[in-house]
């Protein structure tokens, strides 16, 4: 009982520190949206909002909300996620994991926050044409459909760029046939479709399975699923919308706002102060609870029914996915009061300025700011650098990704601003992709791809979406179906550029893993230690021949002292013992009784020999007991006799027999 409490301590603990850890990277990460909103509302619009202090109150929730949804994370969802793809590859039933992976897909994406406003958006702007439950459906469809190819991807063992290059090369075939008026809204539904809640689910069953498969490698073949969730709906959308458009009459012509009229509402409505009232958080609550209510279903189906397994440590599970709900409930509710009524207000306003490089420069930084506190990635970026063995900086990846979504939204307000088809600026950036595929290291490509999903969900869809149909609402000659769409595929295409760049910069520069690392330093030790030993080696010559020979052996030295008239007498007895060579030194030695006064005895000529003999140390008492014994060194003679070993012998003549 006792070790169990002291269990509980310490994970509780542990959970407080890592919450005070999150919590400070997310303030940290929240500081730059703070920045470029007070910027450009001082600098630019220069105005200081009425609800001012309700945006400083929201975020705050928004950082809190973040450390939250995080530490639900680690302790429910990818614990559970990462459990059920090993027990389904244990399993080896490869149907059940193509309908679980399918059925995940399908019910996180069809609750999808971020797409039910897209859909309701592109609804209303196509005059009732696309209908946003069927538009939803069909994207639900593709990200299932996807998530079962990326699982067969991982199962086969297939190289993932050959399925994403196919995919590019199908998008843009299925451009060259789709109506105009739907392709940006489907490269745009492309990175919508990949949420907060589904990528880290997403990319646990990935990892989980690409671990688990005997012959996977969790960098190589784990990452790639959301990259396939990004890729399908822009193909599937197409087709809805060739169907659409070429064999049905739009059905509710009459219900449609007017965009001007919509975005006009929407402006207003944000500028007033967020109501925030106890009815609005359980409402909010409960619909946060409903997004992750799909894949709890899935998650105690596919264990209870399928694996027939009950979860491990259920409380924590329960307390994770706790987390995730509150977490993201508390993040939305921030976003609303914080940040969506300045940023669609600010979206609004920047369009009356005859400066261009204005808009720009907010869509650059907007975009870098959102995608760094963007809390898929966080996530998604923790779990690179853990299974990359730390060759992956998880911060450093942010930037980079968050670099890419912030020159994507630049250049897509560009070519809103300019005019410009959609499809040739993405056909470009495709392009790019393939040949950085090939010149990237390996490690780097599936999640440089999924990079592209994760930057737009939560933080950055309603963001970008209201700053694309702003500008192709306000400027003339621009059609808002046409134009304002694309923002959002943008900002998913330029982080895979921007991130296989990091991965070909990083092995340029040579950095490695902890595990490289520490086998690096491994392989150096052994080095200096084959060195050390070849130092210690013997370098024998071989009597009567020019040949040396190294090996490893003991030597001892071994010095006779004894007086002149004894050194023949010495020099035999070593002999018969089995010395080989010795070396002769003159020495002149003073007993006890001459220490007292040594003064008039220091200049004396020697009167003693110093035999030393370099012998193998198997020799060395041989040596020994023959020359005390001839010379009765230990009774009536006179002498001295020692021995210590010695090495790096270089350059001592042996027979061939002594060797």
């Amino acid at each position: 009982m006792l070790l169990l409490q002291k269990n509980i301590i310490g994970v509780t603990l542990l959970s407080i520190k890592t919450f005070l850890q999150l919590l400070k990277e997310s303030f940290r990460d929240l500081l730059p949206i703070v920045l470029v909103i007070m910027f450009f509302q001082l600098s630019i619009i220069q105005s200081v909002p009425e609800n001012w202090l309700s945006t400083a109150i929201g975020l705050a929730i928004v950082g809190v909300g973040l450390a939250v949804f995080l530490l639900g994370l680690e302790v429910g969802i990818f614990p559970v996620g990462e459990g059920l793809a090993s027990d389904f590859a244990r399993k080896g039933s490869t149907l059940w994991i193509i309908i679980f992976g399918f059925m995940i897909g399908f019910g996180t994406t069809v609750a999808e926050p971020a797409l039910i406003v897209i859909a309701q958006k592109a609804a209303a702007i196509s005059s009732g044409r696309i209908d946003a439950t069927t538009l939803r459906m069909v994207v639900a469809f593709s990200v299932g459909f996807a998530i079962v190819l990326g699982v067969w991807r991982i199962i086969k063992g297939h190289p993932i760029h050959y399925y994403i290059i196919s995919g590019y090369v199908l998008v843009v075939a299925a451009t060259a046939f789709a109506p105009r008026e739907i392709v940006g809204l489907a490269y745009d539904l492309g990175g919508v479709t990949t949420s907060t809640v589904t990528v880290p689910l997403v990319a646990a069953l990935g990892i989980g399975l690409a671990s688990t498969i005997k012959g996977r490698n969790p960098v190589l073949d784990g990452f790639g699923l959301i990259a396939f969730a990004s890729l399908t709906p822009m193909i599937f959308v197409q087709f809805y919308g060739i169907a659409v458009y070429e064999f049905f009459e739009p059905a509710a012509a009459h219900l449609a706002l007017p965009l001007a009229e919509l975005t006009q509402e929407v402006a207003v409505d944000n500028a007033h102060h967020f109501d925030l009232n106890l009815l609005d958080i359980l409402k909010g609550l409960f619909g946060v609870m409903m997004d992750v209510l799909p894949i709890l279903a899935v998650i105690l189906f596919f264990q209870y029914v399928i694996i027939k397994k009950p979860i491990e440590n259920l409380k924590n599970v329960i307390i994770g996915f706790g987390l995730v709900i509150i977490g993201l409930d508390a993040f939305i509710v921030g976003l609303e009061m914080g940040l969506f009524s300045v940023g669609e207000t600010m979206a609004l306003e920047l369009t009356r300025y005859d400066n261009n490089i204005i808009i720009y420069s907010f869509g650059f930084l907007i975009g870098f700011s959102t995608t760094m506190a963007e809390p898929s990635l966080t996530a998604i970026a923790k779990k690179a650098k853990e299974i990359s063995d730390g060759k992956i900086n998880d911060f450093i990846l942010r930037l980079f990704v968050a670099l890419g979504v912030a020159i994507g939204i630049a250049l897509g307000s560009y070519r809103i601003v300019v005019g410009g088809e959609i499809v040739y600026y993405i056909m470009a950036g495709y392009l790019f992709v393939i040949v950085l595929t090939f010149i990237a290291p390996k490690y780097i490509v599936p999640i440089a791809y999924d990079s592209g999903g994760v930057t737009t969900s939560t933080v950055t869809v309603p963001l970008v979406a209201a700053l694309g149909l702003g500008l192709a609402t306000n400027i003339p000659g621009r059609d808002p179906l046409i134009d304002g769409f694309g923002l959002i595929a943008f900002a998913s295409l330029f982080p895979m550029l921007t991130v296989m760049l990091y991965g070909v910069i990083t092995e340029k520069i040579g950095v490695k893993g902890k595990h490289e690392k520490e086998q690096i330093h491994m392989d150096e030790l052994r080095h200096a230690l084959e060195d050390v030993h070849n130092m210690q080696l013997s370098t024998i010559n071989v009597e009567g021949t020019d040949r040396s020979h190294s090996y490893d052996m003991a030597f001892s030295a071994v010095h006779v002292i004894v007086p002149k008239d004894k050194t023949e007498e010495a020099l035999v007895a070593a002999r018969d013992a089995g010395a080989r060579g010795v070396t002769i030194m003159e020495a002149h030695g003073m007993g006890v009784a001459e220490m007292d006064n040594f003064y008039n005895r220091l200049h004396a000529e020697s009167t003693d020999s110093n035999l030393m003999f370099i012998t193998k140390t198997k020799n060395v008492d041989r040596i020994i007991k023959e020359v005390l014994t001839k010379l009765d060194i230990t009774g009536e003679g006179h002498g001295l006799t020692f021995a210590y070993p010695v090495s790096h012998i270089k350059g001592l003549r042996l027979k061939v027999d002594d060797i």
